[in-house]
């Protein structure tokens, strides 16, 4: 059985490591943060369980998370055949675990960084070996998205690439092959857009976050709505997506006003928190925006 050391507990991270156990990988998941350990597994126990009940494992929740180790040190990635990093959206931070990673994993051993904004090439020159190191980036929630973008940084080798294609293949999910590295890759770029003026439109009154998902859905086909998708992925992420695009020269692609800032600085995160463009209930349950709430 493969070993996969994924970084991260949040909600990416428990999401990916999921997702390799419910394809039958041994996976290892780290995090420096035991509560954030805690709470991913309980997370995973919870997913697990409701696609059980709904038909859609193949294996029971126990199996799959007696396939899951908690730890609390990098030193899995000796024994791992594929690294994941889910760690928060900073270039510094990343591009550190990077060059433990390069020091720990086995030469033959591939570094992904699942990254949604940084080009994989800067978090690469971090490592003596850029070129073992490629994009993976997982749509969430990880475990019902069935997109992966597989990101060629400038010196990742082509069989680290295709490699890559076949992982996320062998997770039941459908690659989207990115040849040239640029920052935010290519659905970020399409989705900030359009996330981008829908932003602007709510702070100025003209609509509401909630009728902004309606049109979306049902006038484009999304299965989500923008507002939707932030708040599952958390605002305080966007924030730091925000100063990871102006530091890179991106501005075009961020919002002008301060609309998310002060919803952070509100302790308005998103669902994980309870409350962001949306309210959620103790049951999870999305109830409508209020402006002055």
């Amino acid at each position: 059985m493969e070993s996969i050391l994924v970084i991260g507990a949040g909600f990416m991270g428990s999401g990916i490591a999921q997702v390799c156990a419910q394809a039958g990988y041994r996976v290892h998941l780290m995090d420096i943060d035991p509560v954030a350990l805690e709470k991913a597994i309980a997370s995973i126990k919870w997913s697990t369980e409701k696609l059980s009940t709904k038909g859609l494992l193949a294996e029971s929740s126990t199996t799959i998370l007696d396939r899951i180790a908690p730890e609390d040190t990098l030193e899995g990635a000796a024994r791992a055949q594929w690294v994941v990093e889910a760690a928060l959206e900073v270039e510094e931070l990343k591009r550190d675990i990077f060059q433990e990673l390069d020091r720990l994993a086995p030469a033959d051993t591939p570094l992904a960084s699942n990254t949604s904004s940084i080009p994989i090439t800067r978090i690469a020159q971090a490592t003596q070996h850029p070129e073992r190191v490629l994009g993976l980036h997982f749509f969430g929630p990880v475990p019902l998205m069935g997109l992966v973008e597989v990101v060629k940084g400038e010196k990742t080798t082509g069989d680290v690439f295709n490699r890559g294609v076949y992982f996320v293949k062998s997770l039941g999910k459908t690659p989207v092959r990115v040849h040239r590295d640029i920052p935010c890759f290519v659905m970020n770029r399409i989705f900030a857009a359009a996330f981008r003026e829908a932003v602007d439109l709510v702070d100025q009154g003209i609509v509401s976050p909630e009728d902004v998902d309606v049109g979306m859905k049902l006038g484009y086909g999304w299965n989500a709505g923008p507002f939707e998708i932030a708040d599952n992925a958390g605002l305080d992420t966007y924030v730091l997506i925000g100063k990871a695009m102006k530091a890179l020269g991106e501005e075009g692609f961020i919002s002008k006003s301060e609309f998310i800032e002060r919803m952070v600085a509100e302790g308005r995160l998103g669902r994980k928190v309870g409350k962001g463009f949306y309210r959620y209930t103790s049951e999870g349950k999305r109830v409508p925006w209020d402006r002055d709430d």
